[in-house]
């Protein structure tokens, strides 16, 4: 089921995508859309999994991506390596997938944020992130 208040996403897997966010408040706790299924290797908690990305604060501005740099992001999953949002998220989907995270801030940067990069103490994130492979 897919839930009524996420964000559309619109561009092929692939290339950088664009959210569209609805007229609504972010939706309660970690919602996980799965918007390309991989048929790759489950991923599991210790893996080391290679990404693309893109972050957004909720009806807000990208403050992080990957494919403008052009390179996709190594990292262990399911261990605190990452945000607790992309640890819960991302263990149990599939190599190749496409997935839409809506992560609260309790699983994400909490109420200190990340000002710096322009995330706000509080703030909802949402990320577009391509599995691309596990090492």
């Amino acid at each position: 089921m897919i839930e009524m208040n996420m964000p559309s996403v619109s561009g092929s897997q692939g290339t950088k995508p664009v959210l569209s966010f609805p007229g609504t408040e972010a939706p309660e706790g970690l919602q996980i859309q799965v918007l390309d299924e991989g048929n790759g290797q489950v991923v599991e908690a210790g893996d080391t999994i290679v990404c693309h990305y893109l972050g957004q604060s909720w009806d807000g501005d990208v403050f992080d991506n990957s494919y403008d740099r052009g390179q996709p992001l190594s990292f262990q999953i399911g261990v605190g390596m990452v945000i607790r949002g992309w640890d819960d998220g991302l263990v149990g989907q599939r190599v190749g997938s496409r997935v839409l995270l809506s992560i609260p801030s309790e699983l994400g940067y909490g109420d200190r944020g990340v000002p710096q990069a322009g995330i706000k103490g509080g703030d909802t994130l949402v990320f577009v992130t391509e599995i691309l492979g596990v090492m």
